[in-house]
């Protein structure tokens, strides 16, 4: 991986980040993810205009990357319902990128060397340590547990079929948009039908924070897509995956949150993993 998408993919760790630590923070976390996907796609159709379609063998995954993502915003509001920011998304965010491994070597045929797979090992393990710190296994939610696994496979099913999709087509940016264009029409179908008068008011109550949102998502993801089409689906995920170190510091620096000594070990397990993912790929 060349210097500049390894920067790419850190910034949109730092930026993904970003928008979980929103949506978790403005109570509604299903009315957060439903807004800003609305508010992306709103914006990124007038740009479809500018681009060509994708090739016909890229739609089978970027639709089942929309169908993926419907259910995956459905667990991850339950999984932050369910748990503290603290347990859930190191859980989900850390076992994600060992099965992207996995997920892209059955699927893609991309085997990766084994001192990048020894480095997405310690990023993944730091990033759990997290969860599990403290000997906190036993004072996680059932549901929280539950809802957190479902979530990390659902984040690596996503990832390979986007990883898979991009490469297939025929260019980058016009995946991108027709992604993001696609993916709040099922959410936002099953709100209007379910809970449309809520969800208005929240938009309506927070635009500004909707917008700072749907910018961090729609930026971030964008970023590991086309990180995705040039480097391994893997490496991409796992170095990703260190949006939980910057959520860590967030906490820490505006919201006086502790740091802790668990979290200063994940965070050199972390960076040990991606010297060596940097180094080995």
């Amino acid at each position: 991986m060349t210097p500049l998408i390894v920067g790419l993919v850190l910034f949109a760790a730092l930026l993904h980040a970003s928008w979980n630590a929103m949506a978790k923070s403005g109570g509604s976390p299903q009315f957060s993810i439903a807004s800003y996907r609305l508010v992306c796609g709103a914006c990124c159709l007038p740009l479809l205009f500018f681009f060509p379609l994708p090739l016909a063998a890229s739609w089978p995954m970027l639709l089942a990357s929309v169908l993926i993502h419907t259910i995956y915003y459905y667990t991850l509001s339950m999984s932050y319902r369910s748990g503290d920011l603290s347990q859930v998304y190191p859980l989900f965010r850390g076992l994600a990128p060992v099965l992207v491994v996995f997920g892209a070597a059955w699927l893609a045929s991309e085997y990766l060397a084994p001192g990048a797979m020894l480095g997405i090992g310690l990023v993944s393990a730091g990033l759990i340590s997290i969860t599990f710190s403290g000997g906190a296994v036993g004072k996680i939610p059932g549901p929280a547990l539950r809802w957190g696994l479902a979530t990390s496979v659902l984040i690596a099913a996503y990832t390979v079929a986007d990883g898979m999709g991009v490469r297939a087509a025929g260019n980058p940016y016009s995946y991108i948009l027709w992604l993001f264009v696609f993916e709040p029409v099922p959410i936002g179908l099953w709100l209007l039908a379910r809970d449309r008068g809520r969800w208005f008011a929240y938009m309506r109550s927070r635009p500004g924070k909707i917008s700072a949102g749907a910018l961090a998502a729609a930026t971030a993801y964008a970023l590991v897509i086309y990180a995705m089409s040039v480097a391994p689906m893997g490496m991409v995920s796992s170095l990703r995956e260190t949006s939980v170190i910057f959520a860590a510091l967030i906490g820490s620096l505006l919201f006086r949150e502790p740091f802790g000594r668990q979290r200063i070990i994940a965070a050199v397990l972390v960076c040990l993993g991606v010297v060596l993912i940097k180094i080995l790929s």
